[in-house]
């Protein structure tokens, strides 16, 4: 069961390949607010809701300075598939191998459906332009949640 990150934890380094195969680092976006979010998988229906609710926000977002990196464990092709079919903006990353979603706290035993599993817990990380932890949510809904971090961050208010 991998620890879970807490405000003030330098969040962990990351590079992985997205939708087309390019690397993205998390060093990439030093000196920005960055919105880590973790998901089970592409094209299914709450990932989808939540990934076409950070696409709708990203202006919002951007604004405020910060930018969206979705990881999941998919791999680019699919990535690439989930981002054509639904017009996502935002910046998807894979991550079959699970080192990231592990060291971000966002893998392991979880209920579904009343038993206990082990997967991707549903969770964004709100990494700070220093690359610190400001804000960890864990076991998040995937409706509603993009509202509740701008209402959370005061964005835009």
């Amino acid at each position: 069961m991998s620890e879970r990150l807490q405000p003030g934890d330098t969040a962990p380094a990351f590079t992985l390949p997205d939708a087309d195969g390019n690397e993205v680092s998390l060093a990439d976006h030093k000196g920005r607010k960055v919105i880590v979010y973790f998901y089970p998988a592409a094209l299914t229906p709450g990932c989808t809701k939540q990934a076409c609710d950070f696409t709708d926000n990203l202006d919002v977002l951007a604004a405020a300075g910060y930018d969206v990196i979705g990881v999941s464990p998919d791999k680019p092709e699919k990535l690439a598939k989930f981002r054509e079919k639904e017009n996502l903006k935002v910046t998807l990353v894979g991550d079959p191998e699970k080192t990231t979603l592990e060291a971000y706290g966002a893998f392991g035993e979880k209920k579904l459906y009343g038993k206990t599993v082990t997967g991707v817990i549903r969770s964004t990380v709100v990494v700070d332009e220093e690359g610190k932890v400001e804000h960890a949510f864990y076991n998040v809904k995937a409706t509603g949640h993009v509202a509740k971090i701008i209402k959370d961050l005061s964005i835009g208010s």
